[in-house]
């Protein structure tokens, strides 16, 4: 592992790109600590226990406690994103048709998710903030006016898109996937905040409970760094299917594989089930369900992840995203097609139809493992806190555990990609 390091900082580009996510991570960290005009934080302290900041804080690295700049994250992005590809799926020809045209398609549609993410990132924030007003006994902002809101939202909007464009200089300039970087940096900044405020009130002071407590630690403590070899081994593991390419001319013929992954799809499901569940929790949280009838007090609880009705949702939320950007990401259609312009094939299946089938067939099935081990590792610790006392934050760190780790995986590729290639050039290079 330090020798990977050394090298990587050793070669110009790769340095030059580390420094660059870097600096990057110290923007956003000094966002993090700079205030909404007109707002006063303290006030958000009333609430700040109650679960309501959960998944949105951890992903912001603290900005909603704080009510700051980058207050909203990058959330309004992500569901703006799922959005696009939802209506990518044939519901909406023209997203379609981009979707097919490659590149210049691929801008298009970042582009729409960049005007959708800033509406939905607009009336977010006016939630947000006439939300959190009313948690707090209207001690959060000073003067609670139309204009006042209304500029609050706009410096909120104007801090999530920032942030993406901050993220796509990571992935134009630094390393790794830019908006999964912000999220990881944001996650890693508060794990020893956690780690600290469990000591403090699991541990100091705990009397006869303190060995008990520094049980549950140590187990929590081994649990994870099982979770971590759990994720490094699948995220790593894939299916290797041969493929047969022929060569007409000399009638020879060479074999190659497709490897695919048992999770296909990385770790967005995470993020977007995590995204699909956090804006109707912030919605609900801001309403008075005493006087709200049964029905609607039940609908709450399914995007609470503190109730089993919510881990349940969140279970399937898992399964369905996971199946869903497996396709997107193998799109065995196109695989089926490239193969029979290169005239390769997959031994004992026709090409075409039957192509895509098969490698859907074997997609669905590593799929299903997938959905299991991300289940298993994101829903598990949750399922553990209805019975153990273990804080929130905690609670949630099969859902950090699984995008630090799969970020971390993801960028590391990159970078020994980048160092293979480098070697490549230098050996052309010799050679001219």
């Amino acid at each position: 592992m330090f020798t990977f390091i050394k090298n990587a900082f050793t070669t110009r580009d790769i340095r030059r790109r580390i420094l660059f996510t870097l600096f990057i991570f110290a923007v956003f960290r000094l966002g993090v600590h700079i205030p909404v005009p007109g707002v006063n934080a303290e006030a958000l302290k009333t609430i700040a226990d109650s679960g309501i900041l959960g998944l949105l804080n951890t992903f912001g690295g603290g900005a909603l406690k704080r009510f700051s700049l980058f207050a909203m994250g990058v959330s309004p992005y992500i569901t703006a994103s799922i959005i696009m590809q939802l209506l990518q799926m044939d519901l909406v020809p023209k997203f379609t048709e981009w979707s097919k045209q490659g590149e210049v398609g691929r801008r298009k549609l970042n582009q729409a998710s960049t005007y959708l993410a800033i509406i939905m990132g607009f009336f977010q924030s006016l939630g947000l903030a006439y939300g959190f007003n009313q948690l707090s006994g209207l001690g959060l902002i000073a003067n609670p006016t139309a204009t006042t809101f209304v500029t609050i939202a706009l410096v909120l909007t104007a801090g999530t898109m920032l942030l993406v464009w901050m993220g796509e200089q990571i992935t134009r300039n630094g390393i790794g996937n830019g908006v999964s970087m912000i999220i990881f940096a944001g996650i890693v900044s508060e794990v020893p905040k956690d780690i600290y405020q469990y000591v403090q009130t699991s541990l100091v002071g705990a009397g006869d409970k303190f060995t008990q407590n520094l049980l549950i630690l140590l187990g929590i403590l081994l649990i994870l760094v099982l979770a971590i070899i759990m994720v490094v081994l699948v995220e790593r593991a894939q299916r290797r299917i041969p493929i047969h390419h022929s060569k007409r001319a000399s009638g020879a013929k060479y074999m190659a594989h497709l490897p695919l992954k048992i999770n296909s799809a990385g770790v967005i499901p995470v993020i977007f089930a995590s995204s699909f569940i956090t804006t109707p929790q912030q919605i609900f949280s801001f309403m008075d369900m005493s006087n709200k009838h049964w029905i609607i007090r039940e609908i709450v609880k399914v995007f609470d992840l503190r109730h089993p009705y919510g881990a349940i949702f969140y279970t399937l939320l898992l399964i369905a995203f996971t199946y869903f950007y497996a396709l997107i990401q193998v799109n065995p259609e196109k695989v089926a097609e490239n193969l029979q312009k290169q005239s390769g094939y997959i031994p004992s299946v026709r090409p075409g139809n039957d192509t895509e089938s098969y490698l859907t067939t074997i997609l669905n099935r590593l799929s299903g493992v997938g959905a299991i081990y991300l289940v298993i590792i994101a829903v598990a610790p949750i399922v553990v806190g209805f019975f153990i006392d273990v804080p929130m934050t905690l609670s949630l760190s099969g859902t950090s555990l699984l995008i630090v780790v799969g970020v971390a995986i993801e960028t590391a590729k990159q970078v020994e990609g980048r160092m293979v290639k480098r070697r490549y050039k230098g050996f052309l290079n010799l050679q001219n």
